[in-house]
C-alpha cells in the first residue's frame, strides 16, 4: 500500500517538473558550466533520472529521522562528486543515477516495511 502510494506521489510530483524545458530537478539548466549538468540538460533521459532522483530524495528524507537524513545528505553530496567525475559521458551518467535512484528506493522500501500505516 505505502510503495504505491510512495510511486503515486513521485509520479505525480514528476509531473510537476515535466513541463519545464530549462530545468533538470535538482539544478537550473540555463546556468548548467559542467560537463556532467550540461550533458543532463541535452538529454531527455538523463533529465527525466535527474527528475525522478531529486522527487524521491525530497520524500525520502521527508520520511526519515534526522540522523538518516543527514546521514543521506552526506551520501547525496558523494554521489554528486560520483557523477561530475563521469563529466558528459551519458553511459557513465545513466550508471550513477540507476545506482542513487536504488540506494533512495531502498530507504523508501526500509520506511513502507516499518508499517502498517
Amino acid at each position: 500500500m505505502i510503495r504505491s502510494a510512495t510511486a503515486a506521489t513521485i509520479l505525480a510530483m514528476a509531473g510537476l517538473y515535466g513541463g519545464c524545458d530549462a530545468h533538470a530537478a535538482s539544478f537550473d539548466c540555463t546556468r548548467a558550466r559542467a560537463a556532467d549538468e550540461r550533458a543532463i540538460c541535452a538529454d531527455r533521459s538523463l533529465n527525466d533520472q535527474d527528475v525522478r532522483m531529486a522527487v524521491m530524495l525530497n520524500i525520502a528524507e521527508g520520511l526519515v529521522a534526522m540522523g538518516q537524513r543527514g546521514a543521506m545528505q552526506d551520501d547525496q553530496r558523494d554521489w554528486l562528486a560520483a557523477r561530475r567525475a563521469c563529466g558528459a559521458d551519458r553511459r557513465c551518467l545513466a550508471a550513477r543515477y540507476q545506482e542513487r535512484i536504488a540506494a533512495i528506493q531502498s530507504v523508501l522500501d526500509g520506511v513502507a516495511a516499518g508499517g502498517p500505516y
